[in-house]
């Protein structure tokens, strides 16, 4: 029996107006994807390229109003939350998964209904797709995403493009050129568009659904797209923001989220750099110099050694690979404050064949084993450092923050490289993914 696209279009429209009046920071970024009917050789249930919404006709009919609800404020969420943008090397089925884990448990914590087929977990909920992406396993290769994310190609198209040299350039404020028109520069007040005589919303004609729903897939973002598209939904997100404080219904939960993603990100990197270097002891020395030195008395630079602490969590929740990668980025770092770098490990207890001195032109380098003994506790590092009378300039403790914290602060500084989303009950905290 074929699905009537007129009932369809009276339930789609029901189920944004619903939102626009309950949720209105969901219903206004739902307002700025015009909705279009997709094949479904294509389109398995809805999906979006940040452009629009599409669904399958079947699909949508078989939801009640408030699980379709869920399904328009899911892709409005990829787009606000740019996943069409942040991909970067990463695998599209395993990105593709570890932003659906993202968005659903936002939603579900917002009072919608999730459709059948939808995968919520309660454990992902205020992480971002980044921080999720590393915990699915790659037995998980058969689980379908819940929607269709077509602003991403696949990683081996990926390839192809780079190989032909596509990419690069900028667009000016505004411009899209992935339908060959222009459209007018988002206001990034978040409000909806203006309406036409007909009926319908400007730039989105059409009965019921916003467009010519011809049923084609669309085609993958390109380079232009996505980054002109990243600072419009960023613009639309900040108005929706504004528009549901207003009306005093934006809830604590995406009011955090809306905070963290407007807000500059600096890589781990380049963070711990930072933290580092403001612990090099760079001064002048002001002492008075011999008078055969002339009239002008110049300061000269006077460097100390840094003495910096790393301790490593080996109690198996941090890889190998992340290891390395971590003590190459100190070796960078070192070398360039003159830092004296003290390694040591710790699980429930500091490991027996610890600690590793390194001076500041030795590179670190891991042993080829740690001694464990299991567990985690990070009390033992620091009461090492109190028993043998050491105050380093800098301590770093590289690990996912879960287990047991010394309960009084040290008279030094603390910087834990997370991985995870655990908190610290003092000291400076850097995220990891």
């Amino acid at each position: 029996m074929a699905v009537d696209l007129d009932e369809l279009d009276v339930k789609l429209s029901a189920a944004r107006t619903r939102l626009i009046l309950e949720k209105p920071f969901l219903g206004t970024l739902v307002l700025r994807l015009p909705m279009k009917p997709g094949d479904p050789k294509w389109c398995r249930t809805t999906g979006t390229d940040a452009r629009a919404f599409y669904y399958n006709p079947d699909y949508i009919a078989d939801l009640s109003l408030s699980q379709t609800q869920f399904m328009l404020a899911h892709e409005a969420l990829h787009c606000a939350l740019s996943h069409f943008a942040r991909r970067q090397h990463r695998v599209k089925w395993k990105w593709d998964l570890a932003c659906d884990f993202a968005v659903n448990p936002i939603l579900v914590a917002e009072g919608l209904t999730p459709p059948p087929d939808a995968v919520v977990i309660p454990a992902y909920e205020g992480m971002t797709a980044e921080e999720i992406y590393p915990l699915i396993d790659d037995t998980q290769e058969d689980q379908k995403p819940l929607d269709e994310h077509l602003y991403d190609e696949s990683d081996s198209d990926q390839d192809s493009d780079q190989k032909r040299g596509l990419g690069g350039g900028t667009l000016k404020e505004g411009d899209l050129q992935g339908d060959g028109k222009s459209q007018e520069p988002d206001d990034g007040k978040g409000g909806s568009p203006e309406p036409r005589n007909d009926g319908s919303q400007d730039g989105q004609g059409g009965k019921g659904t916003d467009g010519d729903g011809d049923g084609a897939q669309p085609p993958p973002l390109t380079p232009e797209e996505r980054s002109n598209l990243e600072v419009q939904w960023q613009q639309r997100m900040a108005g929706a923001a504004q528009t549901a404080m207003q009306s005093g219904k934006l809830s604590g939960a995406l009011a955090r989220i809306i905070d963290h993603l407007l807000q500059p990100q600096l890589p781990w990197r380049m963070l711990l750099a930072r933290y580092m270097s403001v612990t090099a002891r760079n001064d002048y020395n002001w002492t008075r110099p011999s008078r055969r030195e002339g009239d002008a008395i110049m300061p000269s630079l006077r460097s100390s050694e840094v003495d910096v602490v790393v301790v490593l969590d080996v109690s198996g929740s941090i890889g190998s690979a992340e290891l390395n990668e971590f003590v190459a980025e100190v070796n960078a770092i070192k070398g360039q404050i003159r830092a004296r770098v003290t390694l040591h490990a710790c699980d429930a207890s500091l490991v027996a064949n610890g600690p590793w001195t390194f001076e500041s032109w030795e590179p670190c380098v891991l042993p080829e084993r740690f001694e464990c003994t299991g567990g985690t506790s990070f009390k033992p590092p620091f009461e090492w450092l109190d028993r043998e009378g050491k105050r380093p300039d800098l301590l770093v403790y590289f690990t996912d923050a879960k287990g047991a914290f010394p309960a009084q602060e040290p008279n030094f500084p603390v910087l834990w490289l997370i991985k995870g989303r655990e908190k610290v009950p003092w000291g400076q905290r850097i995220q990891l993914n």
